[in-house]
Parts: structure tokens; C-alpha cells; sequence
């Protein structure tokens, strides 16, 4: 959920007409409209609204296509291990709506830039140490081979497939098996603990108390220990210098204690940003093409060549690096 621009009240709607009878039967006095607060790459919407004297965020998630359950659970989870996702108030788990705290506006991603890193990614660290080492992850779905590989396969279906038609797809899929394996079987050898599994600054907020809002969590996994640190430092918005990466790759290992050299970790951490980075790619497309969702494909050409310049640390990657270069292939 991004709650960075509210559009403007919205008037009439079947789903809000609904949430506003439920909230009305529970007691709650609702005080102003419902205004809209963009949303993410799902079919939620979100909303802003003005109840007994403070304002919420509604969230809609219409059923059978969305359930509200892994929100609540996840909620939860953090919230039991000190961190502040926002605070379930109301739930009406047949119909598909939230009543939540309301987090504020001040995303990180418009916070962040070149200046200031060191001084938010502290306590950003600090944030997955919990995550990694506190937060509960017994019962939650595993990231397993079939999801690692699910993920990376959206790539050659909706980038190579839809978007560039691409007619090297040939050489590229009988080279793709091979390198997915590397990737998965990288993936888990590393030790396994909770992960948001969409930990990025969209998805984070400075709260107006100072600490870190998490929002967009109900995806949360069991699985590899790199995983939502590489979600937060190959940016959406900026692409931080190598020399950086690597420092903050170090300076996690030893926030975390990890019993594993640095070369393997930086492998550990190079390999699962490939698996997620190809997945991203695949969803921009996918939320382009099929979707009809335009907001997303402009990215496509900062993960692309995310994936590319971390191939190109890797001799063992030649065959995928050079067909991805292939002109026809690059965005």
C-alpha cells in the first residue's frame, strides 16, 4: 500500500456503501468521506477516513479474490515482536474489509535519497535484525523450490514472452533450467527465518512517532535469511553504487551474527537479488499486459539492468548474460 497521494473523495461505490453499514453496526462514528489513498499491485483499495475523532485506513479486499486472514496473522506477528504494522481495529472476514491504524503519508521512498542512507538504513537494518531473529514464522508458507521458481518463470512468460516477443527465447530457455537450479539451490542453503517478502521504501513509513511503519506484509514467508535485506537495497527509486551494497552487506552479516564468511554472503545476497529481480521484472510486465496497470513498466529498465550487472560478477552466468545483451532482449 502506498499512501503517498489521496485522490479525492469518492462518492458511490457498493463496496464503500457496504463497509460503511458495517462500520455503523459495530457503533462507529464515521465523520468525514471515504478518500482514496493509492493502493499497490493488488486488487485492495485503500481508504482514508475520519472515525470517532481519529483518522483510519479502510482496507477493501474483496472476496474470493482477496482474503484479509494472512493480514491479520502477519499484523500480528510483528506487532507481538515490537514492531509497528498497523493495529487490525475492526475485521469483517466474509466481506473482505479492515479497519486498521493509520500509519500517516511519510514513505521512505520519499525520504531516502544519496545524503541521508546512513542515517535511515540503521534502523531500517535494525528492523529485518527482528524480522530475522524475533519475529514468528512457525505455520507460515515455506519459499519453496516450486515458489522460487514460480517467481523467476514470470520473467520468460510475461518480459521475454509479451513485452519483447523476444526471438532469442529459444537459446535463452535451454539455458534457463540450469541457471534457476544455481539460483534456488542458492537460495536454500541459507538459514530460513520470516520474511516480509516485499521489504522496500514504498512499503515503509516514518510514523509520527518516529518509528517505522511496515505496511503491504500479507505475502510473508518462511525463507532465505537475504531475502528482504536485498528487497530493500536494490531500490525501485535509486540505484546505490556497488561499493555501498557491499558495505551494507557486510555491516548486516554482522548485525546478524551470521556464521558465514563475507565472499559467501555477498554470493548468498548477489544470487537471491537475481531470483527477485527477474521475478519483478515478470510482474511489471505481467501487471502491464494483463493487468492493464501502466504505472509499473517504466521500472522495467532499472531491475533489468540490476540483473545484468550482477551476472556480470559471475563467469558461471556467461550464456544467460549474453543472451539478456542481446539487443532484442534489452528494454
Amino acid at each position: 500500500m502506498d499512501t503517498s497521494k489521496p485522490t479525492k473523495a469518492i462518492k458511490t461505490d457498493v463496496r464503500l456503501e457496504k463497509a460503511g453499514v458495517w462500520l455503523r453496526s459495530l457503533g462507529v462514528n464515521i465523520q468525514s468521506d471515504f478518500h482514496g489513498v493509492a493502493g499497490d499491485a493488488s486488487f485492495r483499495r485503500y481508504f482514508r477516513l475520519k472515525v470517532n475523532g481519529v483518522t483510519r485506513i479502510l482496507m477493501d479486499a474483496p472476496p474470493p479474490g482477496e482474503d484479509v486472514r494472512p493480514f491479520i496473522d502477519i499484523a500480528q506477528r510483528l506487532r507481538s515482536a515490537n514492531l509497528h504494522a498497523p493495529e487490525v481495529t475492526h475485521a469483517h472476514l466474509q466481506n473482505g474489509y479492515l479497519l486498521l491504524e493509520d500509519l500517516g503519508d511519510d514513505l521512505y521512498r520519499e525520504l531516502l535519497n544519496e545524503d541521508n542512507a546512513d542515517v535511515y538504513f540503521p534502523g531500517l537494518f535494525d528492523v529485518l535484525k527482528i524480522m530475522a531473529l524475533t519475529v514468528e514464522s512457525n505455520h507460515l508458507p515455506e519459499f519453496d523450490n516450486n515458489m522460487l521458481r514460480t517467481d523467476m518463470d514470470l520473467f520468460p512468460k510475461w518480459y521475454l514472452g509479451h513485452h519483447r516477443k523476444s526471438p532469442c527465447r529459444r537459446r535463452f530457455d535451454a539455458s534457463w533450467d540450469t541457471f534457476c537450479k544455481h539460483i534456488i539451490d542458492s537460495a536454500q542453503d541459507q538459514p530460513k527465518c520470516f520474511i516480509h517478502r516485499d521489504f522496500h521504501s514504498s512499503n515503509l513509513l516514518k510514523t509520527h512517532d518516529n518509528s517505522i511503519g511496515i505496511i503491504d506484509f500479507q505475502d510473508a514467508v518462511k525463507g532465505p535469511v537475504s531475502y528482504d535485506f536485498i528487497s530493500l537495497i536494490w531500490d525501485r527509486y535509486i540505484t546505490w553504487p556497488r561499493p555501498r551494497i557491499e558495505n551494507w552487506m557486510e555491516d548486516f552479516r554482522q548485525l546478524l551474527g551470521l556464521d558465514l564468511d563475507t565472499q559467501q554472503w555477498q554470493r548468498y545476497c548477489d544470487l537471491m537479488g537475481l531470483q527477485r529481480n527477474f521475478k519483478i521484472v515478470g510482474i511489471f510486465a505481467r501487471l502491464y499486459y494483463r493487468d492493464r496497470k501502466s504505472g509499473y513498466i517504466e521500472m522495467i529498465p532499472r531491475f533489468y539492468d540490476y540483473i545484468t550487472s550482477t551476472l556480470r560478477r559471475y563467469p558461471e552466468f556467461a550464456e544467460i548474460l549474453n543472451i539478456l545483451e542481446h539487443p532484442e532482449c534489452v528494454p
